[in-house]
């Protein structure tokens, strides 16, 4: 390889190839590279981040294309390009060390290392020129090498916190949830809003074992808050990846499969419980969603970009101007009775729709949508994340169950299929693939999904049981004595995986699920567990309902339709055909 050049063009990361064309001379991780900064006695300058992200386009278009900046950068560093997505490892572990340095993160998170990977300094955005609190990053990395050069011989390996979130009493953990509840605008904290759905799960799957006022009042008034709002795309479905506002009003415009393949499963099975049909068309949204915007070849595709032609949310904003010229009059005051649309906008002079209520107003949805799908769209990332895939299937079957939709759990078993056949070589799970490149590195996310996914249609066809077993063998191989490892990579050290459950359920916690579902469809012992700090590890404490008896488990010689069942049921065949639940097993 010729390092004094930019090396991204003949990446396979739709991310590294928006920097192929910066100055800096941009690398792929891999050994050769590290081996090459050693070698050359460089530091790494090591930048993550993804294809939708607005912040990495801005510091791309910036400081990654400024020639003085990339010419220091060039000169001083061994340089660096990390797609988060296609490297989940790397990013936590510049993730863990930003956070241990400042608290907290985000995209693009950079991050100054020296050539056997002690982390010396991180930040995420820094301008061109010094502005506001920002530093200008050509300064940034000039005080950082001079430190690196001075003190190289001190700086200390980094060793991240694998501790856990601390474990949580049961009857604590809803009054945990109050105390981050927003009651006055819904959603969770009092800043920028995420749909958080992993806690929305744990507290609807609650409200089918108990009822609980409160319980439903917070799921009600977010659910509906989320659908309503900012954070939803009125008009082709589909969620946005959070707002900037505590009152949901300005979304970040970009769209993540993982977002929608996660509130699908929570709106169907908001439906399921409280049985409101806003519930249920909500769910339908998202899947018309997954098939017109991510859907390709059979597997869906990554994320939709928050710019359009590098001005954030273009396509879907309204000027009032243009409200009026593509509806008539009295179009025009039947969307303004159920829109919130006025002349001074609520998004830089422009409309983002928001609703006021549920009036139908289809007709004139869909002549706006018809103009929209006529503007420059968004780009997107159209590589296939295989356990993201895997997480969409799951809710693929889950909305088939709470909707009364067993297409849809087929579609979920056709999914899985085409997942096996592009990533499955009989020994490993592939990651990633774009432009028919494979990934070939295996995670635990990856094959913890796959296991959840395949339980789930064992529940309904046995002929899954030989593929649960090897995945269920599969997964345990991720599993050093008591510590769950993300990823066995040849070119960095194996990095601990996390317990987090937000934006998706973490790897442990999909992997703790897989486990513990297959166990008890094998007839297996599941040992109960202890739930852990709410907010964090909501997923994680769905797996506790499970494990500790809060699911049923119905034994019967033929399979039982699913809406004759709890939401919160697992299914096998046998005899005698009982229902167990909370610790009891009754003859049905």
């Amino acid at each position: 390889m010729k390092f004094n050049r930019n090396n991204l063009i003949k990446s396979s990361s739709p991310y590294l190839l928006q920097h192929g064309t910066n100055p800096v001379w941009w690398q792929e991780w891999s050994k050769e590279v590290v081996e090459y900064a050693v070698h050359e006695k460089k530091p790494l300058f090591v930048s993550s981040g993804y294809s939708t992200c607005h912040w990495c386009h801005v510091m791309a278009a910036e400081a990654f294309s400024d020639e003085e900046i990339a010419d220091f950068l060039n000169n001083h560093y061994v340089c660096i390009k990390i797609d988060r997505e296609q490297r989940p490892d790397i990013d936590q572990f510049l993730m863990d060390f930003i956070s241990s340095q400042n608290g907290s993160g985000g995209w693009p998170l950079n991050v100054f290392l020296t050539g056997d990977l002690r982390p010396v300094y991180a930040l995420t955005y820094a301008p061109v020129k010094s502005r506001n609190s920002y530093p200008s990053f050509l300064s940034v990395a000039q005080k950082v090498f001079e430190f690196i050069e001075e003190h190289k011989a001190d700086i200390p390996q980094f060793h991240p916190d694998v501790n856990f979130p601390p474990k949580s009493q049961e009857a604590d953990m809803i009054s945990i949830i109050c105390r981050y509840y927003d009651p006055e605008n819904a959603g969770f904290g009092r800043g920028q809003k995420f749909p958080s759905h992993s806690t929305l799960l744990y507290l609807l799957y609650l409200l089918s074992v108990e009822e609980n006022n409160i319980v439903k009042e917070i799921c009600i008034n977010t659910l509906d808050t989320m659908r309503l709002k900012g954070l939803n795309d009125h008009l082709q479905g589909g969620i946005f990846r959070y707002c900037v506002d505590s009152e949901w009003t300005v979304p970040h415009f970009e769209k993540m499969l993982y977002d929608q393949a996660m509130a699908l499963w929570v709106y169907s099975l908001a439906f399921r419980i409280t049985g409101s049909q806003r519930y249920k068309q909500m769910s339908e949204d998202f899947l018309l969603c997954l098939e017109d915007s991510f859907m390709e070849n059979g597997v869906y595709i990554s994320a939709h970009d928050a710019d359009t032609g590098h001005k954030e949310g273009a396509t879907y904003l309204w000027s009032y101007e243009e409200l009026e010229k593509a509806l008539t009059p009295d179009e025009l005051i039947s969307f303004s009775e159920t829109y919130i649309v006025g002349k001074r906008g609520n998004f830089e002079g422009s409309n983002h729709l928001i609703r006021k209520n549920d009036n139908q107003v289809k007709d004139i949805e869909n002549k706006l949508l018809v103009i929209r799908k006529g503007r420059l769209q968004p780009s997107h990332d159209n590589k296939i994340l295989c356990g993201i895939n895997a997480l969409t299937a799951i809710s693929f079957i889950n909305a088939g169950r709470y909707l009364a939709r067993p297409d849809l759990e087929e579609k979920a078993a056709t999914l899985i299929h085409n997942l096996i056949r592009l990533f499955w070589d009989g020994k490993s799970l592939g990651h990633s693939l774009f432009k028919g490149i494979l990934q070939k590195q295996s995670f635990l996310f990856d094959s913890s999904a796959m296991l959840v996914a395949i339980t789930m249609l064992y529940e309904n066809d046995k002929s899954w049981g030989e593929i649960m077993n090897t995945f269920l063998i599969y997964v345990r191989s991720f599993k050093d004595e008591e510590v769950w490892i993300e990823s066995r990579a040849d070119d960095f050290p194996c990095v601990s995986a996390a317990l987090f459950d937000h934006p998706v359920p973490s790897s442990i916690s999909l992997a703790e699920m897989g486990l513990a579902r297959a166990m008890i469809l094998k007839d297996e012992v599941t040992p109960a567990i202890e739930y852990r700090q709410p907010l964090q590890s909501d997923f994680y404490n769905l797996q506790c309902l499970i494990a500790n008896g809060l699911f049923h488990i119905f034994t019967s010689k033929e399979f039982i339709p699913w809406n004759l069942l709890p939401a919160n049921s697992l299914q096998k065949r046998g005899e005698p055909e009982t229902d167990c639940y909370a610790g009891i097993c009754r003859l049905l």
